[in-house]
């Protein structure tokens, strides 16, 4: 075939032998070199070690998309593709020289088999199954076997939640890399990902992760199998098939090998095996494997080298020669070929090609890769508009390429997006690398590479993002390696573990980052917890030490320390004595839990004190003694307030001197309820509602009224006695205050309720409501409202009367009203206000007699309404003929009815002069608000 002028030699084997260093220990004893290698990321990783070894100004690095050729260059650093024709070099070596076989590039290789040679020197690097093709092709080749420094055994199928530290999982496709990668990101911290489409410069940052211990697991494509050098202890399958180019298909025993011997660097032994949906391998490609015994590869793929430009037509029949020698195969149609097959058949194409030097310009230009790989038509596309650009100009156009590759300098977006442009770029890339198609290359080929860096930088980023969870990967090699690690919480509570965010201390809790999930959750959270030990003790003395005003209660009983809950209150052995249970994590010990408890213990007892010092007071008076004491005891287990009806016959037993002790601690005996009324404020009231929620074991608290509303909307699902504890008596759709229904029962007292009566100005001014409002506010007191309308009256001029509002502020602590009328002699403590000018209460108008007679106007009318007191039947009652009244009662008599409410008369309307026979007591209507008052009436 060709003469041997030098040494030819074949260093075959399988990996892991040291072929690649071999050769460039052999290249670097010449004066000059080329070494041809099968990745643009291989190459990148030799041109490094040989730049360390002599230094950039000597070493060029010569690929598709990368041209780095400084002017003494000696020794060049190429893929097999882009190696350099004819330069003399003493030494030439290709790698993977197996590759000779591969339908898509082997017709490249099996020509660099052919036809480079060094003038002192030649290897051939790969598979043992080359030895019989090369012996037959180069006749006088010497060859030299290399054992393998490691073993390499099967496993078996393996989980890949169960994957071992240092482990490579290789898959077949993008979207297979990128399900694994996220899977150990969820089960083991992350992976970095390695595919032959990245650039060099994400490549070497994902793999500088995996190197230094960022991250324990790589994910990969088959690209991995090129000489890839890596600390792998073990390969794991994802699948056995693959997508050619054309169909899918079964990876033959040796492409499983070439991936498989990646685990075990050096002399460390390795294992492979198989993981996911991919079925365990067969026993003989098992063996195989193990063995490095793989059937001779016995055809080359080959495509003529030695092509004719005159036309076209010769062109294209010159590619599509025989080679004439059965081990040559003619290769199927590269991509190349395709598309001057294509571009061929344009009209406009053709009738530029007319002359050998545009056939060679057009087929240079068909050379183009696609790197794209988004659409063969698409790709044809370009490759037109630079063949057209080069053909007319020259070179391609300046605005043209600009306005290209600064659509594509977008270091923004997803990991697709970003792979695509960096796809694209590599194709502008490899335009600039190509002397004279660019005005001003220097710019173009700093442009280009400067542009793939940021994208690249981008992508590694993006990478990193999606399928590492860096913090879980530091804490596990900082576990790993049993160093003590250093936690910190900023002001916002965040934490910190080895400068790496872990979650948020709230109080003493520590809530995990959601993020975090699996055996990354489990490592986080004991790495955080371990290091926050330290912290957990300075926070207990800062907590214990810090005043009052630093904690504070909730509504629903938590207990907070500024904006962190720091535990809760739970019911003890009455209301005035909660017990307090804190929030402290198991690993902050019991002497910070007990630390937190005695110290919330000190606040809610404080707290407790200072709101019910006149209920404690009371408690502790010796002074109250008899049936005032047992009133006094009730009361406090009511916490200051109580509905009159609970207690009503206690308190009709007390003598004036039993109420005076009780009324020296406040307490107040009003128609509706017995409270103590400094126990209404809005601290008290606050607390009293907490204390009270505990002891009825409720799941939702109720929340306290806004402070000094005298009426509140009436509270969907309100508890039993929430009202009375809330200071609040609910009637109709609104609660009022019950210290304002005290002084509205003592306006009602001189009212006829039974004949009927209007709302008075007062009446609306003390509840704050509109009139519609007060009848709602009657009805649900017991009292009937018959609606109607007149001609509304004008009143005298005067300063305006402020209108009633739907809610209105009263005053508060010592203004509560006293309402205690419910003995003979008693009388209310304040006066009553003088009567508001209002609708509800007119005043006529008087005026003077006018000269004409003025027009007649319509009345304007007004609504009012007239209020009768109308008490509950009991069930017996119903069955009562219409004019008998209560038993011992005359018709119209209303049981309980107030004191001073009009005359009695019959079923007639005149006046009755006989009394009532004599009727056993009976005991208190609890549905009649004011049955308190009429028994004491009845009494009297």
């Amino acid at each position: 075939m060709s003469n041997l002028p030098a040494r030819v030699c074949a260093v075959l084997g399988p990996t892991n032998t040291g072929k690649t260093h071999y050769a460039i220990e052999r290249m670097l004893a010449h004066r000059t070199g080329v070494i041809g290698l099968p990745l643009r990321l291989l190459a990148r990783e030799v041109y490094d070690k040989i730049v360390a070894l002599r230094g950039p100004s000597v070493v060029a690095l010569v690929t598709g998309e990368e041209r780095i050729v400084p002017p003494r260059a000696a020794y060049w650093v190429c893929t097999v593709e882009a190696m350099p024709q004819g330069i003399g070099a003493d030494f030439v070596a290709i790698d993977e020289v197996q590759l000779c076989a591969d339908p898509e590039r082997g017709h490249v290789f099996t020509d660099r088999l052919l036809h480079m040679r060094g003038s002192h020197e030649t290897l051939f690097l790969g598979a043992e199954t080359m030895r019989s093709v090369i012996a037959q092709l180069v006749p006088k080749a010497e060859f030299m076997r290399r054992e393998r420094f490691s073993q390499l055994s099967y496993t078996g199928p393996k989980k890949t939640s169960r994957m071992p530290a240092r482990s490579a999982i290789v898959g077949f496709s993008v979207e297979n890399v990128y399900a694994i990668a996220e899977l150990l990101r969820r089960q083991k911290g992350g992976a970095a990902v390695v595919m032959g489409a990245l650039s060099p410069r994400t490549r070497n940052a994902q793999v500088e992760m995996y190197q230094n211990g960022d991250v324990e697991y790589l994910v990969a494509t088959d690209a991995i199998g090129m000489g890839l050098n890596l600390d792998v202890n073990h390969v794991a399958f994802s699948s056995l098939t693959k997508f050619d180019g054309r169909k899918m298909r079964h990876l033959m025993p040796n492409e499983l090998s070439q991936i498989a011997g990646r685990a075990g660097r050096h002399t460390n032994n390795g294992t492979f095996g198989v993981t996911g949906e991919a079925p365990p391998l067969e026993p003989e490609v098992v063996e195989a494997i193990e063995n490095h015994r793989f059937t001779p590869i016995k055809k080359l793929q080959w495509r003529n080298n030695r092509l004719e430009f005159g036309t076209l037509d010769t062109l294209l029949a010159s590619l599509s020669a025989p080679s004439g020698e059965p081990i040559l195969s003619r290769s199927r149609d590269a991509d190349d070929h395709r598309t001057l097959q294509a571009l061929s058949q344009i009209p406009e194409i053709a009738a530029r090609v007319r002359d050998p030097a545009a056939v060679r310009l057009l087929w240079d230009v068909c050379q183009i890769p696609d790197f794209r790989q988004v659409s063969f038509n698409e790709h044809n596309s370009i490759v037109e508009q630079i063949f057209e650009f080069l053909h007319q100009d020259g070179q391609i156009g300046q605005g043209w390429l600009q306005d290209r590759v600064a659509r594509i300098d977008k270091p923004v977006g997803d990991i697709d997006a970003l792979s695509k442009r960096l796809a694209y770029i590599r194709t502008w890339t490899y335009v600039a690398q190509r002397k004279g198609w660019v005005q001003d290359e220097n710019y173009w080929r700093e442009e280009t590479r400067a542009v793939e860096d940021r994208l690249s930088d981008a992508l590694h980023g993006a990478l990193t993002q999606r399928f590492v969870d860096r913090r879980t990967s530091v804490l596990m090699r900082r576990l790993k390696q049993k160093e003590s690690l250093v936690a910190e919480v900023n002001d916002k509570g965040e934490v910190t573990v080895e400068g790496q965010f872990a979650g948020k201390l709230t109080g003493f809790r520590f809530q995990l980052d959601p993020k975090a999930t699996g055996e990354e959750a489990k490592t986080l959270r004991s790495a955080a917890l371990q290091a926050l030990q330290p912290q957990f003790k300075l926070m207990s003395d800062r907590f214990y030490n810090a005043p009052d005003t630093e904690f504070d209660f909730t509504e629903q009983g938590g207990l907070m320390w500024g904006e962190y809950a720091v535990g809760k209150l739970v019911a003890g052995g009455d209301a005035l004595s909660p017990i307090v249970e804190p929030f402290v994590d198991e690993e902050a010990g019991a002497e910070v839990a007990e630390k937190l408890r005695r110290r919330l213990s000190h606040f809610i007892n404080r707290k407790i004190e200072a709101a019910f010092e006149p209920l404690i007071a009371l408690k502790k008076d010796e002074a109250v003694t008899g049936l005032a004491r047992g009133v006094a005891f009730r009361l406090v287990e009511s916490l200051g307030v109580i509905p009159r009806s609970v207690i009503a016959d206690d308190v009709k037993s007390l003598d004036q001197d039993a109420r005076g002790l009780l009324r020296k601690h406040g307490i107040r005996f009003g128609q509706f309820t017995i409270f103590q009324h400094l126990m209404l404020k809005p601290a008290p009231t606050r607390l009293r509602l907490v204390l009270w929620s505990l002891q009825e074991g409720l799941g939702e608290f109720p929340e306290s009224p806004p402070a000094g509303l005298v009426t509140i909307p009436a509270v969907i699902d309100a508890p039993k006695g929430y009202y009375p504890r809330a200071g609040y008596r609910l009637a109709g759709e609104r609660a009022i205050r019950i210290d304002m229904l005290e002084r509205l029962a003592d306006m009602l007292r001189g009212v006829d309720t039974r004949g009927g009566f209007e709302a008075t100005g007062d009446m609306l001014s003390i509840t704050g409501m509109t009139l519609d409002q007060f009848a709602d506010l009657m009805g649900g007191l017991g009292y009937g409202a018959e609606k109607g309308e007149r001609p509304k009256v004008k009143a005298v001029e005067a300063a305006p009367a402020k209108t009633a509002e739907a809610e209105v502020v009263a005053p508060e602590g010592d203004a509560v009203a006293e309402s205690e009328a419910e003995v003979v002699g008693e009388t209310t403590a304040e006066a009553t206000p003088e009567p508001a000018v209002s609708e509800a209460a007119p005043v006529e108008e008087t005026s003077v007699e006018p000269t004409e007679a003025p027009a007649e106007v319509p009345a304007e009318m007004e609504v009012f309404y007239t209020f009768r007191w109308v008490p509950k039947k009991r069930p017996a009652e119903q069955s009562r003929p219409r004019n008998a009244g209560p038993k011992g009662k005359a018709h119209g008599q209303s049981q309980g009815q107030p004191r001073g409410q009009g005359k009695k008369s019959d079923h007639k309307g005149k006046p009755r002069t006989n009394k009532p026979a004599p009727k056993k007591e009976k005991p208190i209507d609890p549905d009649n608000p004011f049955a308190a008052l009429m028994a004491l009436k009845n009494k009297s």
